[in-house]
Formats: structure tokens, sequence, C-alpha cells
């Protein structure tokens, strides 16, 4: 195995008596397999921040997110976050699916965090890079200490997951609710069954997140959901699109956007591996649509947009309802180009007299936004 950046500081390389997954010595990292996790190894680290300012150039409606894992078992195959892998040394492909980053006292570090005098209580968004429900929070359950630490200090937040996990996090959800404005969005988009274990192998089946929207909306709270991504040729029949809407407006979803596929480097390379070798007939029509670069071609998201619309409405989830479809005049790229682009109950709303939270003006949002150390 290649050198990582972190080698000199394994316990397993000082401490080789040291059982795996119980950390003895303090400030160093441990890598652990365990049974109960096949195929995956996590590389416990103890980080200096928990806290990680987004660029000032981002359009994204908060300043602050929180990354409480890095690499993302649920292994899909299009995620626009594989190229920060690299900075770790590892690949952007097998390695992000399995080489996941854990940040053990990010607890503790926020609510230091936290407490400072200069902490201004600004919106936070967790789920902004990988997924803080994947399979790793079974074992470390780190977010019950971050919902609890941002709604004890005031903060309000907001959670972006596909992760069912977050069921077991309802009931304190709904009581942060209480204290702080939050914002719950679930994202799915492949409703093939083979599709979707060829595409997103590790991620909860589509109907597993519909009924975590419902469970959300019966918790009493909101709901946003990202249709996303759609995928030309393969995701976005007029049927397709209209049986996963009426499911979305069924499940109680309080507002959704519709989003295509984003193909920044690293994520890049990877689906096309996957698209050749899946459906290589479809090779020469993504060359075309991605000809530009990340971006899908324009007339492809016009497109998209004239086809959804009228579903939107449909389904009662149009623009009043907080739906949206990235259309030709739409900020392109991933969940998160802008406020109007979020769909409602996905971002915390903002109480009568509430200091409203900077404006974040700008172009594209950075590929790293994490201090890992």
């Amino acid at each position: 195995m290649t050198a990582m950046r972190w080698d000199a500081q394994r316990l397993d390389a000082d401490e080789p008596a040291t059982l795996p997954g119980v950390p003895t010595v303090r400030g160093l990292l441990r890598s652990v397999q365990v049974a109960e996790f096949p195929g995956l190894t996590f590389h416990e680290v103890r980080s200096k921040s928990a806290l990680n300012e987004v660029p000032g150039d981002s359009p994204m409606p908060f300043r602050w997110t929180i990354n409480p894992y890095r690499g993302c078992s649920h292994s899909c195959v299009y995620c626009y976050a594989r190229s920060t892998h690299q900075w770790l040394e590892l690949d952007t492909g097998r390695d992000f699916d399995s080489q996941v980053v854990v940040k053990t006292n990010l607890v503790d570090v926020l609510r230091r965090e936290l407490a400072r005098p200069s902490w201004k209580r600004e919106h936070v968004a967790l789920g902004t890079n990988t997924d803080p429900y994947q399979r790793a929070e079974g074992r470390y359950r780190l977010m019950p200490g971050v919902v609890s630490a941002l709604a004890g200090s005031g903060t309000p937040f907001s959670i972006l997951t596909k992760g069912t996990l977050l069921r077991r996090d309802l009931p304190l959800l709904a009581s942060a609710a209480r204290d702080v404005p939050i914002g719950l969005g679930v994202s799915l988009a492949v409703w093939d069954d083979d599709l979707h274990a060829s595409l997103e192998p590790g991620v909860p089946s589509p109907r597993a997140r519909l009924e975590l929207v419902r469970a959300i909306a019966d918790a009493g709270l909101s709901c946003g959901v990202f249709l996303a991504p759609v995928l030309p040729g393969l995701t976005d029949r007029l049927a397709d699109l209209d049986a996963a809407l009426r499911a979305i407006a069924e499940a109680g979803a309080s507002g959704v956007t519709v989003v295509p596929l984003h193909l920044r480097p690293g994520a890049r390379e990877w689906f096309s591996a996957w698209l050749v070798r899946e459906h290589p007939q479809l090779v020469p029509r993504y060359q075309q649509l991605y000809r530009r670069g990340a971006v899908v071609a324009p007339e492809y998201r016009s497109w998209l947009a004239g086809r959804v619309a009228p579903l939107l409405a449909r389904y009662g989830l149009g623009r009043q309802a907080g739906g949206a479809a990235r259309g030709v005049d739409a900020p392109a790229g991933i969940p998160g180009d802008g406020d109007n682009r979020f769909p409602a109950g996905s971002l915390p709303a903002t109480r009568q007299g509430a200091r409203p939270a900077p404006g974040r003006p700008g172009a594209a949002p950075a590929a790293e936004q994490l201090t890992l150390l």
C-alpha cells in the first residue's frame, strides 16, 4: 500500500498490541478495519477544527460547513466530492469509496468553537461534501453530539443526506427544531433497482429514502428533496420523472429541486469509465453534452427544465411550493448554487426578528471546503 501523509502517526505502527477500534494514544491516528463493515477502512484522526468557512466568493447560502467524515461508503459513481481525496494522496475511485477519514474528536472541538465570543451563530450546513449519515456514522455516532452542540449554542443548521440512518436522530432533530431553525434535505434520483445497484451501491434504496422523507414529515419537520442527479438517457424519461415527482409529493416533501448530472474532475473520470463499461452506446452523447466541461450543455438544461415544469405544477411542487428545475438561465452545478435553488424545507427558515447571515455573492463553490487537521 502506498504511504500516506499520516503514516508516521499510525497507532498500529507504534502500538502493535492495541486492539482495532479502541484508541488509547491521544492525538494519534488509527486505521481500523472491523467485521461489520467489510471492505472499509476507517482512518481515525484528531482534527484541529470542526467549522469550515466557505470561500467568500461562493454563492452558497451559508458561510460554514461541518464534515464529520471524508470519503464516503455510499460509493456513488457520480459523486462530485471525489476529487477531495487527492489531497490525502488517495485515489478518487476505490479509495474514496473505501478509505473513510473519521474526525473522532469532532464534537469536542465543535463545542469549543461554538463557545467562542466571536461566534455569530450563522447557518452551518452538513452534507455539502460527503454524507454525515453514511455507514461510518453507525459506528462512530458523531451526529447526535453535533446536533446537540449546534442547537444548544443557538446555531441554525441544515443537513443534506442520502442516509436513512438520520431516522435514528429524528427525536433529537425535532427537539432541536424547537430551539433553532433547521433544514433537512434528502437526495434521490435513481428509481430502477438495477441502475441504483450499479451507480450507488452503498446507498439505501430510493424507496427507503422516500420512507425517510415521510418519517421526517410525520415528525413535524420540513424536508426538501433534491431529485439529483438526473442522468441523460438513463433517468430523464418523462415516465421516470413523472413517477419520481409523484412519489416525492406523496411522501410529504416540502419542496423539490431537479438537478442534472454534474461531472467535476475526479467524478468525471470515474463516471466515464462506468459509462463505457455499462452503457457504451451513450458515450458519444455524453461527450457532446459535457463538451464544455463539468456542466451539461445549455440545451439539455433548457430541455430538462421544460420537461419538469409541468410535472412540478401537477404535483403541487411548483415554484410557489418550493419546487424548481435548473433551466438554461439557472446557475449550473451541484445542489446549492444559490439560495433560490435549494428546495423549500432544506434550509433553516429565518425567524422573525432574527439577524440574517451575511450574503454569499460570487461564483462556483470551491471543490475543497474541509480543514482536516
